[in-house]
């Protein structure tokens, strides 16, 4: 009799989940399983260089209410603090949601913020957050965006954005690649957040990484998207994968041949192509977008691309033809990135 209580009380939380959008906020009534929605976006310099975009972030996250949101390129221009403006905003269309000081990586929660603190790299913020009873370090990552090196095989330079003949090796690709900050930043997160598992958290990492997943530039897409025959074993990512982390969309969807995931680039149609392309001859489509899980019993439900459903391919507008889940905007999209929503369910700890 308990067990079928139980099981009617997760199926009704599911179907509650499932009534708006990818999910809204919701657990089982006796707390041992819990769904927790994150979004991860780069919200290009507060949201202010597509016209409205601030309010079309607003509308965005209250239209989808995730539990927790890791943002990129909070720039808190004129001293204005834009998570605690995101958040007062919020409160108009009845959300609550806690925030902390942040450099870059900003992090909203709906959950309580227990502790908070920048790391050393100004890239990557952390907040400790109590998901009934349950703690979770939350990361929010915004990695060197220097040193692009996969626009290397596209024909354009990652330090210059200049036209530039094609590698001749991969290792040509990757040292280019590893003179960016990234590789040691991501080591700095990695070393952090084991004191987070150690202490018995489980840890969720969101962010921008400005580097591709190597389990996308493998044999099968060697000549997609111009690799031009590449087969690229990007170090940030790769890295994280040996530590124990997970990547919840590539996790769900193995296949970037039918899944890529693109994030990058978004065809924002309030803005003029010239603004969003920064290799406009190539295909320069790319994930690079992330949320990556360890510890605390998670594992990925369900993960959906959120913004345009149209990309920027060689200069012009093309709409995408994969079997990505996408959820279009509202109304105004205030990024020239594609956000990342992923469910993640909390299992019953023993």
């Amino acid at each position: 009799m308990m067990k079928r209580l139980f099981l009617c009380k997760v199926l009704l939380s599911f179907l509650l989940c499932c009534a708006g959008g990818l999910m809204t906020q919701a657990f089982a009534a006796d707390g041992s399983l819990v769904r927790l929605q994150v979004l991860q976006l780069n919200v290009w310099q507060d949201a202010t260089l597509v016209p409205g975009g601030f309010g079309g972030l607003v509308d965005e996250i209250a239209a989808h209410r995730p539990d927790v949101v890791t943002l990129c390129e909070v720039c808190d221009f004129q001293g204005v603090n834009f998570t605690d403006s995101l958040c007062r905003s919020l409160r108009a269309h009845g959300l609550h949601y806690y925030t902390c000081p942040s450099q870059d990586g900003g992090i909203l929660s709906q959950y309580p913020i227990v502790e908070s603190r920048a790391l050393d790299s100004l890239s990557i913020n952390r907040a400790v957050i109590d998901v009934q009873g349950r703690r979770l370090a939350v990361y929010a990552v915004h990695l060197d965006y220097t040193h692009y090196a996969c626009y290397l095989p596209r024909g354009y330079d990652g330090v210059t954005w200049k036209e530039c003949p094609l590698p001749q090796s991969v290792a040509e690709v990757l040292a280019q690649n590893d003179a960016s900050r990234r590789p040691a930043e991501i080591r700095q997160l990695i070393a952090h957040a084991g004191k987070d598992l150690e202490a018995g958290m489980g840890v969720i990492i969101g962010g921008d990484f400005n580097e591709p997943s190597w389990m996308d530039w493998q044999a099968d897409t060697k000549d997609l998207y111009d690799h031009r025959g590449f087969i690229v074993p990007w170090t940030t990512t790769r890295l994280l994968h040996e530590a124990g982390y997970r990547d919840a969309y590539r996790e769900l969807y193995p296949s970037a041949v039918t899944h890529p995931g693109f994030t990058w680039v978004a065809g924002n149609k309030d803005v003029p192509i010239d603004k969003l392309t920064w290799a406009p001859k190539s295909d320069e489509r790319d994930r690079i977008d992330f949320v990556f899980y360890k510890g605390g019993g998670m594992k990925p439900l369900r993960a959906a691309l959120l913004g345009p459903r149209v990309s920027i391919v060689c200069g012009v507008r093309v709409e995408e033809s994969s079997q990505d889940p996408l959820i279009e905007p509202q109304g105004i999209w205030p990024s020239d990135h594609r956000g990342v929503l992923v469910i993640l369910l909390l299992e019953e700890e023993e």
